[in-house]
């Protein structure tokens, strides 16, 4: 994923609320969501270039849903080919029993094998943010507390143009109670955001450019994928996506 937009415990109702557009080369395989064969309770999309996934659920009973999201960090300079598959992070929570607190404990020691990530994980109960580059952000591998995030391909809440304006938009629209058509509109909006307010991640300017928009359009990457996510605290959750390109 390269936008995730999420309310934790805003609506009593559904706890967890996201949004969220997967951005990608178009030459790398894929598969849409669903449900996997090998673990029927995984309900996801997936890279069939590594086997992992960027965003799924898992399909159980009535409050027992979880949930787990990765995005990158854009940081080319200390990119590495030979670093593992950060989407197997995601994959492996949701093939698995752990809970969230326990999952971190457990890839903790190792995380700095994989290029830079952002980690969002859990249930209708508990909701956890890591990234293996998050050590100077105090809420860093603990419960999130209630309220509106967002994610790019930086640290949680980190003030670029696309998530300030996706933060504000998702709010707007919960409060609106608007259904799932609203959010995808949100996630389709391909306008780019001024030079002077463009983040430095250490790419050119021209693709710091094409980055900047919340759904991304060039002729070899863009925005792949669009999905909304809703975890409730006495029914199963629900995954809706939108494939885009």
């Amino acid at each position: 994923m390269c936008l995730i937009v999420f309310a934790w415990k805003v609506n009593p109702h559904v706890p967890l609320i996201a949004a969220a557009n997967r951005d990608e080369f178009y030459e790398r395989a894929s598969a849409p969501a669903g449900s996997w064969p090998e673990h029927p309770q995984v309900y996801a999309g997936r890279d069939l270039q590594a086997g992992g996934s960027w965003m799924g659920i898992t399909q159980m009973p009535a409050g027992a849903s979880r949930f787990a999201a990765i995005t990158n960090i854009r940081s080319p300079q200390d990119h590495r080919a030979d670093a593992p598959s950060r989407g197997a992070l995601v994959a492996d929570y949701l093939a698995g029993s752990m809970s969230a607190q326990d999952y971190i404990a457990q890839i903790r020691p190792g995380c700095a094998a994989y290029n830079g990530f952002n980690l969002v994980l859990g249930d209708a109960d508990t909701l956890i943010w890591f990234s293996n580059r998050g050590d100077g952000d105090p809420r860093n591998g603990l419960p999130l507390e209630p309220g509106i995030y967002g994610l790019s391909n930086a640290l949680l809440d980190a003030p670029w143009p696309k998530v300030l304006k996706t933060k504000a938009q998702f709010a707007s629209l919960m409060c609106l109670g608007a259904p799932d058509e609203a959010y995808f509109e949100m996630l389709a909006d391909t306008t780019r955001a001024p030079d002077f307010r463009l983040p430095d991640t250490g790419v050119p300017l021209d693709l710091e450019r094409v980055l900047s928009a919340v759904c991304i359009e060039t002729p070899g990457y863009g925005t792949r994928t669009s999905t909304v996510v809703k975890l409730f605290p006495d029914a199963p959750g629900e995954l809706h996506e939108l494939l885009v390109q």
